[in-house]
């Protein structure tokens, strides 16, 4: 879609010059606050699979993924004092917005994953890749809080597996076939308003589980070890 890229470039480079000030100020307290880059730069599955380098600012420890699971809990002790803060904004994910302006991600689309996660898509789950992965989307605003819900897994991973990922492949399926450029603005004013005021859930997504549901049966399989 024409528009929808070019919606893209223009709200990103004017989203990164309105916002300069502050990413300097969060990068300036990322550098300080722990050893390591200002920004961490995982490789994730593009469109059509293709890998990609994502833009984040660092909110964990340097090699967190060599030492940790992919999935992280809130209680997670590789998060730095500014990635707490960080990450419960979101604004670790600001940054990507250089992705949108290179093309790698768009807007609106599904969150990207691992490359290792993309290797095992199966079905239709493949036709996910068929569009450029996004900064926000449905199952971003539902799964809002995914490390809440994962807090005090001893396999943060398995839990994730069981308890969130089919709800967020159902939903990332729905946006893929339902897309549209007026429905790409509800879902980036819904997260804004999402961020601000955690209890409001568009109604498209009334009928999924709430984090209360999600929590307790993360609960059930916590404690039966995982």
């Amino acid at each position: 879609m024409i528009l929808k890229r070019l919606f893209d470039i223009c709200a990103a480079l004017f989203g990164l010059i309105v916002l300069s000030p502050f990413l300097l100020l969060v990068a300036l307290w990322v550098k300080l606050d722990s050893k390591g880059p200002v920004f961490y730069r995982p490789e994730r599955g593009g469109r059509n699979g293709k890998p990609f380098r994502i833009f984040k600012f660092r909110s964990m420890i340097i090699d967190a993924d060599k030492i940790g699971p992919g999935s992280t809990a809130n209680d997670d002790r590789r998060i730095t004092r500014s990635g707490r803060f960080i990450r419960a904004c979101k604004f670790d994910e600001i940054s990507q917005l250089i992705n949108v302006l290179f093309g790698d991600m768009s807007l609106v689309g599904p969150r990207p994953d691992l490359l290792s996660e993309v290797a095992k898509y199966e079905g239709e789950e493949k036709r996910i890749l068929d569009l450029r992965p996004g900064i926000t989307d449905w199952a971003s605003i539902w799964n809002a809080d995914e490390g809440g819900v994962l807090d005090g897994a001893k396999d943060a991973d398995a839990v994730y597996q069981i308890v969130l990922r089919p709800t967020k492949v159902r939903l990332q399926l729905y946006y893929r076939d339902n897309r549209t450029f007026f429905f790409d603005l509800k879902i980036i004013f819904s997260t804004i308003y999402r961020i601000v005021n955690k209890r409001f859930l568009p109604k498209e997504l009334k009928d999924y589980p709430d984090f209360e549901t999600l929590r307790a049966e993360a609960l059930r399989l916590i404690e039966e070890g995982m």
